[in-house]
């Protein structure tokens, strides 16, 4: 027997989802499903990203709970168009129907299966079309001459390391000069790197990264 998750949503505290719920029921006895979890998100809107309730159903979906989700319409799971797409997507990707009584949508059949084509397809044409809308707005930043990614940390990269090499500990110099111990080291193997010939570089021992790092 399938095994089927009901979800069930109201905005406000007042309304009530016993229809919802009694028209999920109904509609599980009259498929042969065996309802595993009931789930509930009452007075949160739609529009919400984050309901326990929704997130809970997912979760188990993701651990193989159910094998098809009950709702009453698409307004109830999904906040917009393109929460909804993400949502069946992923459903159909971790092999869970998606039944919908007031649309008439049934993904566990061969129209279902087209069905899930269609929005697999969609996502993925959401997802490029998101992907070049940032390859354009970083490439306009750049024209315009703004720095992208990180900026360079403004320290004095040779007083680190001379303090280090003093006998500063690695803590005491990164407190000091208010960087992070990795960034202390780094400056430090620059500065040993710079002062070098390049014929005397020989690989750092296992002792002398210890130290380094101490």
């Amino acid at each position: 027997m399938p095994r089927a998750a009901i979800y069930a949503r109201a905005s406000l505290p007042t309304q009530h989802i016993s229809a919802q719920l009694c028209q999920l029921r109904e509609l599980a006895a009259r498929r042969g499903f065996d309802v595993v979890g009931e789930y509930q998100d009452l007075g949160n809107s739609g529009t919400k990203a984050r309901r326990p309730g929704l997130d809970a159903l997912m979760a188990d979906a993701r651990r193989r709970r159910f094998s098809v989700v009950l709702v009453a319409s698409f307004d109830r799971i999904a906040r917009s168009t393109r929460h909804f797409l993400q949502t069946l997507d992923e459903l159909g990707r971790l092999g869970v129907g998606f039944i919908s009584v007031k649309e008439d949508i049934d993904t566990t059949g061969p129209t279902g299966r087209l069905i899930l084509t269609l929005v697999g397809s969609l996502s993925e044409i959401d997802g490029a079309l998101i992907r070049e809308r940032i390859r354009r707005g970083m490439a306009r930043r750049r024209l315009e001459g703004f720095r992208l990614g990180r900026a360079p940390l403004e320290v004095d990269r040779d007083a680190i390391a001379r303090d280090r090499l003093s006998g500063m500990s690695l803590t005491e110099t990164a407190r000091a000069h208010h960087v992070s111990r990795a960034s202390v080291v780094r400056f430090v193997r620059e500065a040993r790197q710079r002062s070098a010939p390049v014929e005397q570089f020989q690989p750092m021992s296992a002792n002398a990264a210890v130290e380094l790092m101490v």
